[in-house]
């Protein structure tokens, strides 16, 4: 899912935008800081990742902490409802693995030079 050539965005399934799947992934094993984030996903920018986060948390996915201190930081984590997703995401995947070669050659069929 995080491999540069890994063209996720075949994925029938989608939960928020086209980072959001990805951004509930990141944070499957705990709470990340913004900078922790964008390591995994290369290919996001600060603006299309800065709204993504707002989306997930505006639907209830994802809560922002501000951790106070001398450090004073911001950290995302999932919810419970965002950790509810991870078993259906875990479903979806399958399925598309199961399937990849059926849905990159209609892609390709579909597209203008296919």
């Amino acid at each position: 899912m995080f491999d540069p050539v890994c063209p996720s965005g075949l994925s029938p399934i989608r939960v928020g935008d086209k980072w959001a799947a990805m951004i509930i992934r990141c944070l499957e094993e705990g709470p990340r800081r913004f900078s922790e984030l964008r390591i995994p996903l290369r290919g996001i920018t600060a603006k299309v990742l800065t709204a993504s986060l707002r989306t997930l948390e505006r639907d209830g996915f994802v809560v922002r902490t501000v951790c106070p201190g001398p450090a004073r930081h911001v950290e995302y984590a999932l919810t419970p409802l965002g950790r509810s997703l991870l078993e259906p995401m875990n479903f979806a995947c399958a399925w598309m693995e199961e399937h990849w070669e059926e849905l990159l050659d209609a892609r390709e069929a579909a597209s203008p030079t296919g």
